[in-house]
């Protein structure tokens, strides 16, 4: 069972005794059900209000020392606010979780080939991505703990992080701000290329960058799955299933998943990210993987983890 007593929404009323089961089919359904129905409603915090049916990003920097609470207070809906005024810049701010994939993987390829035209054979590039794979993970975790849950109080930097990712915390379940807008993942393409540059060769830049790059494209990918994923029964999933489970434990040797059931993989990783949003948001950094929760200290506590079903 999934409890939810204590969890702070609108105007700081709270969901008590409710739980529900997690089943195959869910997908916030439970949260979409009880909170859905505040989506144009406002929201209080001290002597500002955030108007949910005007755009969002310009109003929340007023929120000042109360904006990191207000944050971390989710709505759950499946219909996501607007940001900006301007359509333009809207537009900009939604992205199908299909286009990442479809953007960076011909990026990923011409990195792996153009590294093979310099003179390093298969093996080498394989290396390379799977190196590039894991300095992934190590990005991805930094960038979460560091910088997407910095504590911001003045307006520009409430209305920074509102866009970087305080907004995916207000509203989880918005599919359309879930994944990385392509325009901005390019701008950041640049200062990591050049971070590369500063430990590898000029042959073997390419291949490394494209191995992150993949790990990047598997992170979001995995990301939308984890929050709006449904299992299937199958059997031909089944199997792809259980291949990947294999993989999970390999990394993650200390997760408690078993491989008796296809709802494994679904289950373990989709519980252990929507503790980080529910439950305990201070702790569980990894997507991909815990790798590095395991490294640092912020791996959630068993009875955190298994309060959640």
């Amino acid at each position: 069972m999934w409890n939810y007593g204590g969890l702070k929404t609108l105007e700081g009323q709270a969901i008590f005794g409710h739980s529900v089961h997690y089943s195959l089919v869910f997908r916030h359904s439970f949260i979409c059900q009880v909170l859905g129905y505040h989506c144009s409603e406002k929201m209080v915090a001290a002597a500002f209000t955030v108007d949910l049916d005007k755009p969002l990003v310009f109003q929340v920097g007023h929120l000042e020392e109360q904006y990191q609470e207000w944050v971390h207070q989710p709505i759950v809906c499946k219909e996501g606010p607007r940001f900006f005024e301007n359509d333009i810049l809207e537009f900009l701010t939604r992205t199908k979780w299909w286009a990442v994939p479809l953007i960076w993987l011909p990026v990923v390829c011409w990195c792996l080939s153009t590294s093979i035209k310099m003179g390093n054979t298969i093996t080498d590039v394989a290396m390379m991505i799977g190196f590039g794979i894991f300095l992934w993970t190590l990005i991805e975790y930094v960038l979460h703990r560091f910088l997407f849950h910095i504590k911001t109080k003045s307006y520009w930097g409430n209305t920074a992080h509102y866009l970087l990712h305080g907004c995916h915390h207000k509203h989880p379940m918005d599919g359309l701000r879930l994944v990385f807008p392509p325009a901005a993942a390019a701008i950041l393409c640049f200062p990591f290329w050049n971070m590369i540059k500063l430990f590898s060769t000029p042959s073997t830049t390419p291949g490394l960058f494209g191995g992150g790059l993949l790990g990047y494209v598997i992170y979001d990918c995995t990301h939308y799955y984890l929050h709006h994923g449904q299992p299937s029964s199958d059997p031909a999933k089944y199997l792809k299933v259980l291949f990947s489970l294999s993989l999970l434990k390999l990394i993650q040797p200390h997760s408690s998943v078993s491989c008796s059931t296809h709802t494994a993989l679904c289950c373990v990783p989709q519980k252990y990210h929507l503790n980080h949003h529910f439950r305990i948001q201070t702790k569980g950094f990894g997507i991909t993987s815990t790798l590095w929760d395991h490294v640092f200290g912020t791996l959630p506590s068993t009875k955190t983890v298994d309060k959640s079903i």
